[in-house]
């Protein structure tokens, strides 16, 4: 091994590593924007699309339940379709491709004039940002040094928060406009493809795999053949179950605070303010946490890390709704929550080396993806019984599931850079 892989500095990376670091980041960055603009708004807009009914109506939680599970289930579909692309067409390519499509019908979502035509385009720019995921991950994990992996992972994590941060910014400056414009912040991200097909090469890596391969490139079948099976199967259940469990709370605690009896009474624009409030502490902490969780892996190895973080967060899950709560001391437990969400961030270059090259943004991004197929169904389900605007036993349910999850990450493979 050689000194600049032994030590890595700032100066040691390569041009071309560089803008690889920042088309991912900036990819990521624009998905934390995509991600959460529905989820500030979902109530009053899904009541808006039905008529102007109240947000405390059962029609409400179950079609805006409903729209956020096709938006979990187009992510895995979008992970998985992009990830083929990824590994057969390039890395780059995929990433422009992925950043257009959530670009395009996140703008679209402006026009919706119906529930389900906001469910449609949810769902398809939800693909695209289910395979910005993969596509970048792996991107970063054959482009820059081993030794920087789990900081990279926290860099690139905190440009998801950091968008999150922006979707607050911009649904706070337009709080007194209808919900449906936030969504025409949305349509920034189109202007970084052109930037990025003309700046940002293909790995070394990824050419020299589909040059030994030729025509013999693996299929979406050979994630379970062979040794490999044993690293899906896992992964496969680790990000099924936490994933389930973080994304109900991501979505139920913004709802839970509009619904809370001494909320109730006020003005939208409020209860609008009140939520970006608490996003603001989850996702402010969460970057914090990014970077925790990396110093910690960097100690004691990713598996091990993933696991003490899952514990963490259930209990910090477990504190805040064990009992009724007003929204100020809710305010209290969000920074530990979001303090335990740097856990996602260390998957981000923990999965893709766990597969080979010609598999690699298939199978990180299947194994993460999959997982928003059962968030999306219990995201669903969830909402259906939720009426009343009661989301606390919901929310107390997500929290619990972070102990199996932290228990199955024990059968995960031990990489430690």
């Amino acid at each position: 091994m050689n000194s600049a892989e032994a030590k890595p500095t700032l100066r040691s990376i390569a041009p071309h590593q560089w803008k690889s670091g920042i088309a991912a980041w900036l990819g990521w960055t624009f998905d934390g924007l995509e991600l959460h603009l529905y989820t500030l708004v979902a109530l009053p807009f899904v009541a808006e699309l039905l008529g102007g009914i109240p947000t405390t109506d059962w029609r409400v939680g179950r079609y805006g339940s409903i729209i956020m599970g096709a938006f979990l289930l187009g992510w895995a579909l979008g992970g998985a379709f992009f990830g083929r692309i990824g590994d057969r067409m390039g890395r780059a390519r995929a990433l422009s491709f992925s950043v257009l499509t959530y670009a395009i019908f996140t703008g679209l979502s402006v026009f919706a004039t119906e529930w389900w035509h906001l469910m449609i385009f949810r769902f398809l720019a939800a693909l695209g940002v289910g395979g910005e995921w993969a596509v970048g991950a792996s991107l970063l994990s054959e482009t820059w040094p081993k030794k920087w992996r789990p900081w990279i992972a926290a860099v690139l994590q905190s440009g998801v928060n950091i968008g999150i941060l922006f979707a607050i910014l911009a649904s706070h400056l337009m709080a007194g406009a209808k919900p449906r414009y936030l969504f025409l912040v949305g349509v920034l991200p189109a202007l970084m493809v052109f930037w990025i097909r003309r700046a940002v090469p293909e790995p070394e890596e990824w050419h020299a795999a589909k040059v030994k391969a030729r025509d013999n490139l693996p299929g979406v079948g050979d994630l379970f053949r062979g040794e490999v099976r044993r690293v899906t199967i896992w992964v496969t259940l680790v990000c099924g179950i936490s994933l389930t469990a973080h994304w109900a709370f991501m979505f139920w605690y913004a709802q839970h605070l509009r619904t809370l009896p001494e909320v109730l009474a006020w003005l939208p624009e409020e209860k609008t303010r009140l939520v970006g409030k608490a996003f603001f502490l989850v996702i402010g902490t969460s970057i914090l946490g990014n970077f925790v969780a990396a110093a910690i892996a960097r100690k004691i190895g990713y598996r091990a890390t993933i696991g003490m973080m899952f514990v963490a967060y259930f209990f910090a899950m477990l504190g805040a709704y064990c009992t009724v709560r007003t929204h100020g001391e809710l305010m209290y437990w969000f920074p530990l929550i979001g303090l335990c969400q740097g856990v996602f961030g260390l998957f981000t270059m923990y999965l893709p080396p766990l597969f080979p090259t010609l598999l690699r943004t298939t199978g990180a991004g299947f194994c993460y993806n999959i997982g928003r197929v059962i968030a999306a169904i219990t995201v669903v389900l969830v909402g259906l019984p939720s009426g009343a605007g009661n989301y606390r036993p919901t929310l107390l349910c997500a929290g619990a599931l972070f102990l199996p999850a932290a228990i199955i990450s024990c059968m995960l493979p031990r990489v430690k850079d």
